[in-house]
């Protein structure tokens, strides 16, 4: 009994330190005009605004929502400001601790790994060793690199073994608190060795082409988002001079680097880092592809959260030279994701479908001569964010799966 009364009071003690959320609001805010966005601006300089769609106050624009979140403190604040401006609004989330926990509703009460359920870091590194030593003819799990804070970034490589084979690379988990991501990695494993075999579809994409996985691109963060705040999104490298932690990897990297939609402010949520891939998991990332660049065909890197089938560019408005051809792939792939449970998504180059933002891996991966590069946004559109209960999991990674396998067999087809 004393020692289980020990293990509670360690479990109480540990989990205080964790960021607790209660109270906390998430608002949806119309913006229809400059006056508008003014305010905008206003309200976030006077209240601290944890900004979910877009990434940061810089990329508002007009005839759009914004969402984000209040501390419990503020909301009064931010609520007197909004009536007093006749901004219109709605609250998305009324309180984002009971979000938190209405987010575990799955009914597998699985002690380990589960498909539709979200899990910890732990629990997914032992799957990724896992499942490569049950599937060892399709399988095979190697280490790109090491984080900031010395974890593994372990990458699967999918498919039947055959040299020279064109390969489709798809990462998850950029930002930490986007867990619809990583699960979606490991749906799509499942489903390949599931099925190889069995479904034509999949058996064909096995059989002519590798598929590069890497389920968890931010360890560090995501553990983070686990142990600490649910809600961090960069990485947790440190720098002299500041006391605000991590870059938003996905500013990190060599693509029109830190020019737009990225801010240069450690404390941001949108720092693009002191130098281009300044993060040593950026860094990993480019290595790898730029070693496996004449294999590499297609580049998928999955978000969350609004609906959206992205390609290149984000850092400027300029269109892709083969912009005809990605749009017909981004629209037929929206057709079929939709098809299964309805699910619309919105599609289109970054920049102009939803806002502008340096540094991306889609627009470097593109910028590296990979004609193909998509970025996925996942459920939902708002009512849950980032906390997308895990009972959609199944249905998420089943219309998703759809869309990655319309994109890769048309890869195929298209070789270059």
């Amino acid at each position: 009994m004393l020692a289980f009364l020990i293990l509670v009071t360690v479990a109480l003690a540990s989990s205080h330190h964790a960021e607790d959320f209660e109270g906390n609001k998430v608002f949806r805010v119309s913006v229809e005009d400059e006056n508008h966005m003014t305010l905008m601006h206003e309200l976030a300089s006077i209240s601290e605004l944890d900004f979910w769609k877009p990434d940061s106050v810089a990329q508002i624009k007009p005839h759009t929502t914004v969402d984000f979140r209040v501390k419990a403190e503020d909301v009064l604040t931010v609520e007197d400001f909004l009536e007093h401006n006749e901004l219109h609004y709605e609250v998305l989330i009324n309180n984002l601790r009971s979000a938190m926990d209405a987010q575990f509703d799955s009914h597998s009460r699985a002690a380990g790994h589960s498909y539709t359920k979200y899990n910890n870091w732990e629990t997914i590194e032992a799957w990724t060793k896992e499942i490569a030593a049950q599937n060892p003819s399709l399988i095979s799990r190697s280490v790109i690199g090491t984080t900031f804070e010395g974890r593994s970034m372990y990458l699967l490589k999918v498919g039947k073994a055959s040299s020279n084979k064109p390969a489709v690379f798809i990462d998850c988990g950029f930002h930490a608190r986007e867990w619809i991501s990583p699960a979606f990695c490991q749906w799509f494993v499942k489903e390949a060795v599931r099925t190889y075999g069995q479904e034509a579809q999949m058996t064909k994409l096995l059989d002519k082409l590798d598929f590069y996985v890497l389920p968890v691109f931010n360890v560090d963060g995501y553990v983070y988002s686990w142990t600490k705040s649910r809600m961090w999104r960069k990485t947790r490298s440190s720098r002299t001079g500041s006391s605000c932690r991590g870059v938003d990897p996905n500013r990190n990297f060599k693509a029109g680097w830190c020019e737009t939609g990225a801010s240069k402010d450690p404390c941001s949520d949108t720092y693009c880092g002191p130098t281009a891939e300044s993060e040593k998991e950026t860094k990993a990332l480019t290595n790898f592809i730029q070693k496996n660049l004449s294999s590499i065909k297609a580049y998928l890197t999955v978000h969350s959260y609004s609906q959206l089938l992205l390609y290149p560019y984000s850092y400027s408005y300029k269109l892709p030279s083969n912009n005809a051809e990605l749009n017909s792939v981004v629209k037929a792939a929206a057709n079929e994701l939709a098809s299964l449970y309805g699910t619309k998504y919105k599609y289109g180059p970054g920049a102009s479908t939803i806002y502008l933002a340096a540094g991306g891996s889609d627009d470097w991966a593109y910028d590296q001569g990979i004609k193909y590069s998509f970025t996925f946004e996942l459920r939902d559109t708002g009512r849950y964010g980032f906390l997308l209960p895990e009972s959609q999991i199944q249905a998420t990674s089943e219309e998703t799966l759809l869309a990655v396998k319309y994109i890769a067999n048309y890869v195929l087809e298209h070789l270059y």
